[in-house]
């Protein structure tokens, strides 16, 4: 028997026996604080975090099946629920051998109440609408939490002085790279979409830094791959193994699908808004904003007379209110709902007058223009 701290007992009931054979099952490290039952004995510290950890994936897929048959009706709520029960009855089967002896009740209580809870989250209970997780919302928690836990696994082993001579200068660096490389990506797709260019979008520098994060947390899921393969090594997946051959092309193969996937992910970030913006111009309702960009109605009354109004996309009708996205580089940016397109002409040449949606009749006559305009 040797005694010692945490660490030192793990270590040495880890380390091989004299004469160079592993140590077996009989090796093991026990309190001596008097918290052990002499009816429960627990597993291994490696063994019991295993079993934890699967018990923990198989209750979150209960929660994901509880989730999704509440979204649906008819047959397939009874699939997903039935799904549901399955995940909770291999839950349970795993929490009555979490201990090496003993101990079933108490794993099946823990497994119900967390079980219960994890319900309880999921279904809103607490919450102030009452609504819940819908399953786009537990998906991306998932993948979150599986992205968090897998790089930790990569780099759990590096020490301080790794993280501050090499890691922490080059993520800082690539951060700070790509927010200012991407800052302007998501308003470029948007305004394309709209037949202008960004230069045509007066966004603030916050927001462009806004968009930026949104789309980088949008790439970010590309990291779930390594993530995952962090995950796989830490549970000695075979194929991960350095004698399998197919490990490195599944890998490979598995990176470009996701990054395809996060990349048109950003895509349908623009889009989305850009259908949005469409949808209300349509409805002649209040338009949505993206990221600074605040399109609001506007009735535009010249400056100038109509043969000297200097207009690039159409021909402006005063008399009917225009969707303004503000002035940039001394040019006004509108568009057209009616004919489904942008039109411009120089800020020095209109006025812009707020109007409260599209419905309103602007009131403007080139009459009351002065005779030398």
């Amino acid at each position: 028997m040797v005694t010692g701290t945490a660490s030192e007992a793990r270590r040495l009931s880890r380390m091989d026996l004299h004469g160079g054979s592993d140590a077996g099952p009989a090796t093991d490290v026990r309190p001596l604080s008097g918290r052990e039952r002499s009816h429960i004995v627990p597993r291994r510290e490696g063994d019991f975090q295993r079993r934890a950890s699967r018990l923990v994936a198989w209750l979150l897929a209960m929660a994901f099946c509880a989730v999704v048959a509440r979204q649906h009706s008819g047959a397939r709520t009874w699939v997903w629920a039935g799904a549901a029960v399955l995940c909770f009855f291999m839950a349970a089967r795993l929490a009555s051998v979490m201990f090496a002896l003993g101990g079933r009740g108490r794993g099946l209580l823990l497994c119900a109440a967390v079980a219960a809870w994890f319900l309880a989250v999921a279904f809103g209970a607490g919450a102030e609408d009452g609504a819940g997780w819908t399953p786009t919302q537990m998906l991306t928690l998932f993948a979150v939490v599986a992205t968090t836990a897998g790089i930790w696994l990569l780099v759990r082993r590096w020490t301080w002085g790794e993280w501050i001579a090499c890691a922490a200068p080059l993520a800082f660096a690539l951060v700070v790279s790509l927010v200012v490389s991407s800052g302007s990506v998501l308003h470029a797709m948007y305004a394309d979409s709209l037949e202008l260019k960004p230069e045509d979008l007066d966004v603030p520098a916050l927001w462009q830094a806004a968009s930026a994060v949104r789309l980088l947390s949008l790439l970010s899921f590309a990291l779930f791959v390594p993530a995952l393969w962090g995950i796989a090594k830490h549970v000695h997946a075979p194929f991960v193994s350095p004698v399998e051959r197919l490990g490195v092309p599944l890998y490979v193969v598995t990176q470009v699908a996701v990054a395809l996937l996060c990349a048109t992910g950003a895509l349908e970030s623009a889009g989305d808004a850009v259908k949005d913006f469409r949808a209300a111009a349509v409805r002649k309702e209040q338009l949505p904003s993206y990221f600074g960009v605040e399109p609001e109605w506007a009735c535009v009354e010249p400056t100038v007379l109509a043969a000297k109004l200097s207009s690039r996309g159409g021909v402006l009708h005063p008399e009917r209110p225009y969707i303004s996205f503000g002035e940039a580089g001394g040019t006004v940016s509108l568009w057209d709902e009616p004919a489904g397109k942008a039109l411009q002409m120089p800020a020095e040449q209109v006025r812009l007058v707020p109007a409260a949606d599209g419905r309103v009749r602007c009131t403007f006559s080139y009459e009351s223009l002065p005779k030398g305009d």
